[in-house]
């Protein structure tokens, strides 16, 4: 069964904060697939799993009717609430029961969320709903991630590697997928015009208090908060310190480099 780790009202005003929307490179990878198998010009287009709605709100630059759907009502609101373009909307449904009819839409994404899907159900549900010739794109950033700024970027990266080795005994099952690359969902994409690509890198503006509000939004965080409150606070504020003083500065709005490596599932009906 999928997974619900997003649910309460806290958690999803830290992630609508703190998320960022999917880089340039990752943008262009998608765009270009999408290009490639002539699917610009789609009627429908669906984020499932949408959180706070990131990647819709990037899907809607693009097509002309874009629908974000997730399970959590409190996430739909957070992505409600945000300014969005008129041609988006969202519903609540879970990702494996999708209220549109066969073979009615034409891009099925997902951002940073197949991961935590009942993974057969959910490949059935795509098949059900994707016209022929529809597409789908199912994206993740990795646990690759570096925050870089001036000549103490190494260092910068310990001290966030250091935080996340902490948070990682608290990570759910489902994360597995992401360590892996997706490949276990790769391989289940119902569609042998298929291809996996897992070396996208972005560099997404961040400042040091984005980075740790990421660390805040991420589900082994609020497994962690919700275990040992205390430590968890702690370990936020930390990581803040640690990170000023690798840094040499003594705001935590200093921007900084935030590298990321995407891996991205594409796939034609």
């Amino acid at each position: 069964m999928a997974a619900q780790m997003f649910e309460g009202r806290g958690h999803a005003a830290v992630y609508q904060k703190y998320r960022f929307a999917p880089g340039q490179e990752l943008q262009q990878t998608i765009l270009g697939y999408l290009r490639e198998k002539n699917a610009t010009s789609p009627e429908l287009v669906v984020d499932v799993g949408c959180g706070s709605g990131q990647g819709t709100r990037f899907l809607a630059e693009h097509f002309k009717k874009v629908v974000g759907t997730d399970i959590s009502e409190a996430q739909i609101q957070e992505a409600r609430d945000a300014a969005s373009q008129p041609n988006v909307s969202y519903l609540v449904c879970p990702a494996e029961e999708l209220p549109f009819q066969d073979a009615s839409v034409d891009i099925l994404a997902s951002f940073t969320a197949a991961h935590w899907f009942d993974i057969e159900k959910f490949m059935r549900e795509a098949n059900r709903v994707l016209k022929p010739g529809g597409c789908v794109v199912l994206c993740t950033y990795t646990m690759d991630m570096s925050p870089r700024y001036g000549n103490c970027s190494e260092k910068l990266t310990k001290v966030f590697r250091e935080s996340w080795d902490v948070l990682l005994k608290y990570s759910h099952s489902r994360v597995k997928h992401v360590l892996e690359d997706y490949k276990e969902i790769f391989e289940a994409l119902p569609f042998p015009d298929k291809k996996r690509i897992t070396n996208i890198f972005d560099q997404i503006p961040m400042t040091v208090a984005g980075v740790v509000g990421y660390l805040e939004s991420v589900s082994p965080y609020q497994t962690y908060k919700k275990d040992d409150p205390e430590a968890a606070k702690t370990l936020l504020q930390e990581t803040e310190k640690r990170m000023l003083e690798t840094m040499g500065v003594s705001s935590a709005e200093t921007p900084v480099e935030f590298w990321v490596r995407h891996v991205c599932v594409l796939g034609c009906k």
